[in-house]
C-alpha cells in the first residue's frame, strides 16, 4: 500500500454528497495487521486481519452525527452519509461542535518503508522462534518465556472535509515484545520489555531480549523493605506508568469539564526547572508519528510543560472552539478508527530528555531506590486531585550501583510533588507505544514497606 489515493478516493464520494446547510467529515482508513509468537520452538500463534473502512462526521446546526461503514462501495459511503444525517437529527445542538479549517499539511514519507511492508510471514515466525530461543538461553535462571512475540501492521488513512480539508498518507509498524520467567528453588520473578520501530527487519531485537531476562533475574531474593524517605530513580518503564495520568490532566477535555487538576493554572511553576513535558506528532523517533490528526488538522511540537511551567492543554477542534480566545486545534483530534468520532488525545507524548547519563543519575540518587515497575496507577492515582498510591518493585542503590532487590512498597504522593520533585532527567529518552520518557529522578519521596 505505497499510498492512501483509495481511501482518499472514499472520502471524496462522501464530501461530494454535502448540502450548503451542513458541514461534513469523511475520514477512512486500511490496515494489514500480522502478529507471531512462539512457544517451545514452535510457532503459538499467527494472528493475520484486515479492515478497511469509513467513518462520516455530519453538523447540522450544531447537531452532530455520525455512522461509518466496513469495506463499502461509493453507493455505500453515500448511504452512510444518510445516516448520519438521521443521527444528527437526533443530537442536541452545540455552537462549539465544528470542523477544522485546512491547513498545509507537510508530509512524512519517512513513515511508510517499502522493505518493511514486503517482509514475508515466514521471516516473522523466524522471528519470533529466534526471540523465544535467545530468552531461555543466556541465562540458568531464566529458561522459560510467557510470550515470545512480533508483529506488524501497514496501513493508509485519509481525512477529506467541506472545510477544505483533504490529505491521506501510508505507514508501517513494528514491534516486537517478550516476556520472560526468572525461577530460583520456589520463587519466579517475570520480565518484561519490547520496541517498536516502522518495520520488521529495523528491529533491533536481540537488546530486547536481553533486557527481559535481566529484569526478571535480578529481582530474585526480592524482600519487603523498611518505610523511610529517600531518593528514588524511576526507570524509563516505571516513569511512563505515570505519564498516562498526566495526559488525562492534560486534555482540554478533562479540563472543560472540572476533570483536571491543571484547570486555571496556566503559567504556573508547577514541576521543576528540569521538567519539560512534549505532544509531538511529528517526533521521527515516535510511533504515533503522522502529518495530521484524525481531523487533517496538521501534527507538531506543543510543549505542555516548559522548564516546570504549565503551558496550556491539548486541543481538538471542539475543545478549541469551547476555549474561545483564538485558540486553534493542537493537531490531537485522536481516534481510535473508522468507527468512532474523534477526541483529544496524545501523539508521542513524552518527557524530554535531559544531559545526565543513567551513571550520574545512579551517583546522584546514593541511598535510594530504583523503581523498576509500578502497579495500580490507572487505579490508584486521580487525575482530579493529583493523588496517588502505588505499588513497586526495584533495587536498593548502594555505592553508586544497583544493589538488593526489593518487592511490596507502596509509594504515595501527589503529581504535583512530584514533578517538584524532579531532580534530574536522564538522556536516554526511549519510546514505549507512543509514550516516551527517559531515566527521572525524584530528589526524596516516601517508600512504605515495613
Amino acid at each position: 500500500m505505497p499510498d492512501a489515493a483509495d481511501v482518499l478516493a472514499l472520502c471524496d464520494v462522501a464530501v461530494a454528497t454535502a448540502t450548503e446547510s451542513e458541514a461534513l467529515e469523511a475520514y477512512a482508513e486500511e490496515s494489514r495487521h500480522t502478529e507471531a509468537s512462539s512457544l517451545h520452538g514452535e510457532v503459538e500463534g499467527l494472528r493475520f486481519a484486515e479492515s478497511r473502512g469509513i467513518g462520516v462526521r455530519v453538523i447540522r446546526e450544531g447537531r452532530v452525527g455520525y455512522a461509518w461503514a466496513a469495506d463499502p462501495t461509493p453507493d455505500e459511503v453515500r448511504t452512510t452519509v444518510g445516516r448520519a444525517r438521521e443521527n444528527a437529527a437526533l443530537a442536541e445542538p452545540d455552537e462549539a461542535h465544528v470542523l477544522p479549517d485546512a491547513a498545509e499539511v507537510a508530509p512524512m514519507p519517512e513513515l511508510f518503508r517499502e522493505a518493511s511492508a514486503a517482509v514475508p510471514t515466514a521471516a516473522k515466525v523466524d522471528l519470533a522462534i529466534a526471540i523465544e530461543r535467545r530468552a531461555i538461553s543466556r541465562d540458568p535462571r531464566s529458561t522459560k518465556v510467557e510470550l515470545a512475540q512480533v508483529g506488524d501492521a501497514v496501513s493508509r488513512v485519509a481525512v477529506a472535509s467541506t472545510t477544505g480539508v483533504r490529505a491521506g498518507h501510508a505507514r508501517t509498524d513494528a514491534w516486537c515484545v517478550v516476556v520472560t520467567l526468572a525461577g530460583d528453588d520456589d520463587e519466579t520473578q517475570t520480565g518484561f520489555s519490547f520496541r517498536i520501530g516502522r518495520g520488521i527487519d529495523e528491529l533491533d531485537w536481540e537488546p530486547v531480549v536481553d533486557e527481559a531476562i535481566e529484569r526478571g533475574v535480578r529481582m530474585l531474593g526480592a524482600t519487603k523493605p523498611p518505610t523511610a524517605r529517600v531518593p528514588v530513580l524511576l526507570d524509563r518503564h516505571a516513569a511512563t506508568s505515570f505519564l498516562g495520568v498526566l495526559a488525562s490532566a492534560l486534555s482540554a477535555d478533562s479540563v472543560q469539564k472540572g476533570r483536571s487538576l491543571f484547570a486555571g493554572r496556566e503559567g504556573d511553576a508547577i514541576g521543576s526547572g528540569s521538567f519539560t513535558l512534549v505532544d509531538d506528532g511529528r517526533h521521527p523517533d515516535g510511533p504515533a508519528a503522522a502529518p495530521f490528526d484524525g481531523e487533517g488538522t496538521p501534527t507538531g511540537r506543543t510543549e505542555l510543560f516548559t522548564d516546570g511551567v504549565l503551558q496550556g492543554f491539548l486541543h481538538d477542534a471542539v475543545t478549541a472552539a469551547r476555549a474561545g480566545d483564538g485558540q486553534r486545534p493542537t493537531g490531537n483530534g485522536t481516534r481510535s478508527g473508522y468507527r468512532s468520532l474523534p477526541g483529544v488525545g496524545t501523539t508521542n507524548f513524552y518527557v524530554d530528555a535531559g544531559t545526565s547519563t543513567f551513571d550520574e543519575l545512579l551517583a546522584a540518587a546514593e541511598g535510594g531506590v530504583l523503581i523498576q515497575e509500578v502497579s495500580g496507577v490507572h487505579s490508584g492515582a486521580n487525575p482530579i486531585s493529583g493523588e496517588f498510591s502505588v505499588g513497586a518493585t526495584g533495587l536498593r542503590i548502594s555505592g553508586g550501583a544497583l544493589a538488593e532487590p526489593m518487592r511490596e512498597m507502596t509509594i504515595a504522593s501527589t503529581l504535583p510533588e512530584m514533578l517538584a520533585g524532579v531532580a534530574g532527567v536522564g538522556d536516554d529518552l526511549r519510546f514505549f507505544s507512543s509514550v516516551g520518557t527517559p531515566t527521572i529522578l525524584i530528589g526524596e519521596m516516601t517508600l512504605a514497606g515495613l
